[in-house]
């Protein structure tokens, strides 16, 4: 009877332990009691109702990540292209995820398939080629919409890779050549062009620099001249002025003066201005006639007839 007794304790022991259970973290387990939905265990230690309960599921709710294999996809231009996706999902709800399709999994990557096909239909090829985050976008939205009532939430799909045929690969190379080769005729262009205008700007500078050197060399060279004529004509008046303070009387000064005009009109560039003052005239000409000798030679008078002699023989 006692081993009896300690066997039973064993045996309830045994069934304990084996129907203690702990579940993971970002783990849940789905429990059904003799079939139908009872609950759904958390992260934590659980303990089950021995043949009563079971655990129906263990679902992960971590991000997963779905790689779909290439598939073909005919453009609204009828070119067929393989395409492969990878969708990126989580479990929010375990009960609809549990009950809500059978292979929730498949379910999904045959849904993204099929969207992917509707939305590459609607776009041509070259469209469908540089389109890739519009199409990820739409794919995204519409695969969530669909999937929330698996409890599933989709939060990003990508396209991995678009592989046309060969011959419209070796069509887009030759086209991707062409433009590049346009791209660098255009480019060697501009440059060209670019160079003969600096030229021209830099020819055009130096001409203007050239000619404003020019200009003020001839302004400085004037200002020079000009500077001078009037040293000269400051030291004549200065010259006069210390005559006419040591006594020199008003002929000697206008000797002087003339004199200076005289030097004047030696040079090619000068011009001589003679005062004509009615009053001081003749002063003036004879002064002019004397400095110059314009005029210094008079007219000769008429001779004197000669008295004749007394003829003493006939004259009485």
């Amino acid at each position: 009877m006692e081993y009896v007794f300690i066997a039973i304790v064993v045996l309830i022991a045994a069934l304990l332990i084996a129907n203690i259970k702990v579940v993971p973290q970002a783990t849940v387990y789905i429990v059904e009691f003799f079939g139908k939905y009872r609950a759904t265990w958390e992260a934590g230690l659980h303990l089950k109702i021995p043949f009563a309960e079971r655990v129906a599921r263990r679902i992960t709710l971590k991000e997963q990540v779905l790689d779909s294999p290439p598939q073909p996809v005919i453009t609204k231009d009828n070119v067929t292209m393989q395409i492969d996706t990878v969708v990126y999902y989580r479990v929010f709800d375990p009960k609809l995820f549990a009950y809500g399709v059978v292979n929730p999994v498949l379910a999904l990557e045959n849904l993204a398939a099929t969207m992917l096909r509707n939305e590459i239909g609607n776009l041509i090829l070259d469209d469908a080629l540089t389109s890739r985050s519009t199409i990820n976008e739409r794919m995204a939205i519409s695969l969530d919409e669909a999937t929330d009532k698996w409890g599933i939430k989709v939060t990003r799909v990508e396209i991995k890779n678009i592989m046309p045929p060969r011959e419209i690969q070796a069509a887009m190379e030759k086209q991707m050549k062409a433009e590049r080769d346009k791209r660098a005729t255009v480019l060697e262009a501009e440059a060209h062009k670019q160079s003969v205008i600096t030229r021209a700007q830099g020819d055009k500078e130096a001409k203007v620099l050239e000619a404003q050197g020019e200009k003020e060399a001839r302004i400085t060279i004037a200002e020079g001249e000009a500077r001078a004529v009037l040293l000269a004509r400051q030291a004549e008046a200065d010259g006069i002025k210390a005559l006419v303070s040591a006594g020199i009387s008003p002929e000697v000064l206008e000797l002087k003066k003339y004199e200076s005009l005289v030097d004047a009109s030696n040079s090619q560039s000068a011009k001589l201005i003679i005062p004509t003052d009615i009053t001081d005239l003749s002063v003036n000409s004879a002064i002019f006639s004397e400095v110059t000798e314009l005029g210094a030679h008079t007219r000769p008078s008429k001779p004197q007839p000669k008295k004749k002699a007394a003829d003493p023989c006939c004259d009485d």
